[in-house]
């Protein structure tokens, strides 16, 4: 059976008593990426070392795969088994993830905008006409 990298990730950081939003802002990504992080059954290696990193743990434990064993994390780091194949993956992911949150902040506003039957557009748009 394949390990889901999620799941055992998850298991280690609320194992370690790291709160989730704590983690996400160290990292610099938010909340959201962390638990999606959670439900992939392969994570890129950079992430995991990215949480391990803060966290102070070798996953190479459970990753023998993706890392090699034997060197810590704190000042030495660990070597990947395989290579960087996108080494902008994490600046990617960090814009999909922005893009995602923006996404929802609008769709919020559609709502509320809906429920207040277009009120908060109009009020918007005189502030905008003011202004000029």
């Amino acid at each position: 059976m394949e390990l889901h990298h999620g799941q055992t990730v998850e298991r280690i950081i609320r194992r370690n008593g790291y709160s989730i939003a704590e983690l996400a802002r160290i990292i610099k990504v938010n909340r959201r990426s962390v638990y999606n992080w959670f439900n992939q059954r392969h994570l890129k290696p950079e992430i995991i070392f990215r949480i391990g990193s803060v966290l102070n743990h070798d996953f190479s434990s459970e990753f023998p795969s993706l890392f090699v064993k034997g060197e810590t994390i704190g000042k030495s780091t660990i070597h990947y088994t395989e290579s960087a194949e996108n080494p902008s993956g994490l600046e990617d992911a960090n814009w999909k993830d922005k893009y995602i949150d923006l996404l929802e902040k609008y769709n919020e506003l559609l709502q509320f905008c809906i429920k207040n039957k277009g009120i908060v557009l109009f009020t918007l748009s005189l502030q905008y006409l003011l202004y000029f």
